[in-house]
């Protein structure tokens, strides 16, 4: 019996050192997994404070992107010109920057090419010669004639400048055209090249209802938007007001209106002209601001003329009048 015991004795001791083996390896592994899960947790934490980081620069970044835009002036497009009259008159004018002059390769000689050529040369402006197929991949245009030039974007200036500046600077009476609502950049282009060769002295656009100088407006004008101060406003309606507190009389093309152009009498003061949209004409409140309405008598079976040649008629009728008063 004591023998027994002694085994039981012996036996108790060694099953509480294994036990207690077992519980020191599972502190262990406890705390291995405890130091794992804190590296994890870390890592977390580092990526998350990553991406924090990253996205609080990415909100600067944006921020200052936003601040620069404002600082920016506004701007009405013109930063593509094509076509070989609107090229020339670009370099002739000298009114804004031209970074490069685009080419295609083999042309047939011509004057007008010599010319882009030589005024680009004087002035320093890289000419790069190109093939068709890279020159057709540039173009807006259907026809570019064989030639593009990029150049820094056109700016308005201040509506009020255009009255005062022409005022003291070419001692004419102002003539100011007005668009309201048009659209069509083939008709604005043109309208414009009537309005620089009929003597106007000031363009004004609506920022939200008239279509921008996109390159197919500058081929168009044929090179008018370098020669034409315009102005952009928020409101055709609010411009015709201040136009008026400025002293210019200002008269809206209208269809319906009872007295002819032809009648008017404006040649003397300082005078602007508004058309109106393809389609609906003169805004209410643009026709209701006027100090006068006046219409085109046609006598044909066609009831109306686009605003194009519209307004090249207004603009010419206008032109002639102070032309016969020039002494």
């Amino acid at each position: 019996m004591p023998k027994k015991r002694s085994r039981e004795a012996g036996t108790t001791p060694a099953g509480r050192s294994s036990t207690a083996g077992r519980s020191s390896t599972a502190g262990k592994h406890q705390g291995n997994r405890h130091q794992t899960g804190s590296r994890q947790g870390n890592r977390h934490q580092t990526a998350q404070r990553r991406g924090n980081a990253q996205s609080t620069g990415q909100r600067q970044r944006k921020a200052t992107q936003r601040k620069a835009q404002k600082r920016q002036p506004p701007s009405l497009g013109g930063t593509q010109v094509e076509g070989r009259q609107a090229v020339r008159e670009l370099l002739l004018a000298e009114s804004r920057t031209v970074r490069e002059v685009f080419l295609v390769a083999g042309q047939d000689p011509a004057d007008i090419l010599n010319d882009i050529i030589d005024l680009a040369d004087e002035a320093k402006i890289p000419i790069r010669e190109i093939s068709r197929s890279r020159f057709e991949t540039l173009t807006h245009t259907d026809a570019a004639q064989g030639v593009i030039a990029k150049a820094a974007p056109i700016r308005p200036q201040p509506l009020e400048d255009l009255v005062t500046h022409v005022q003291t600077t070419r001692s004419v009476k102002p003539f100011i055209v007005l668009v309201d609502g048009v659209t069509d950049p083939h008709n604005l282009g043109a309208l414009m090249r009537s309005a620089e060769a009929g003597g106007v002295t000031g363009f004004v656009f609506s920022r939200h209802r008239s279509s921008r100088i996109t390159p197919t407006v500058a081929k168009a004008a044929a090179g008018a938007v370098e020669h034409l101060p315009m102005a952009q406003v928020n409101s055709i309606a609010g411009a015709v007001r201040d136009l008026k507190k400025l002293g210019v009389w200002v008269m809206g093309l209208d269809e319906s209106a009872e007295t002819s152009v032809w009648d008017m009498n404006l040649a003397s003061e300082p005078v602007a002209l508004v058309l109106g949209s393809e389609g609906k004409g003169l805004s209410r409140l643009v026709r209701e601001s006027c100090d006068l309405l006046v219409s085109i008598p046609l006598s044909g079976m066609i009831a109306s003329l686009n605003v194009s040649a519209a307004g090249a008629v207004a603009v010419f009728v206008v032109q002639r009048q102070r032309l016969a008063e020039l002494p």
